[in-house]
Order: C-alpha cells, then sequence, then structure tokens
C-alpha cells in the first residue's frame, strides 16, 4: 500500500512537471474572474504544486 502511493504521488509529480508548460495558453486573450487565463492557470498550478509537495513530503518521504 505504501508503494502504491508513492508511485502514484511520483506519477502526478511527473504529470505536473509536463503540465507546467501551457503553450494552451500563449494567444488565448480570455480573462477568468478579471485575470488573464494563463495568470489563473499559474495560480492553479501554484496551488497544486505546493498540494503535491506536501503529500509527497508526508507520505513518500522516507523514515531514518
Amino acid at each position: 500500500m505504501k508503494n502504491t502511493r508513492r508511485w502514484v504521488l511520483y506519477c502526478l509529480l511527473v504529470v505536473l512537471l509536463i503540465l507546467h508548460n501551457d503553450i494552451w495558453f500563449w494567444q488565448t486573450p480570455t480573462t477568468v474572474l478579471g485575470l488573464p487565463i494563463g495568470l489563473l492557470y499559474h495560480i492553479l498550478y501554484c496551488i497544486a504544486a505546493s498540494l503535491l509537495m506536501f503529500s509527497l513530503v508526508k507520505y513518500a518521504w522516507r523514515d531514518k
């Protein structure tokens, strides 16, 4: 169970690294909640990265 959780977290890390390159919002002038869509995407990305890093430290960090 512990190895499965660690493997899933590492896969999510790779997915998050791939999603960091948001080439699909570079030329989009759309605004959401008064913010450009690219900026809102990066705000949500930072929140997701913070939650993933918290989960990695809590569940995938090796005990001494």
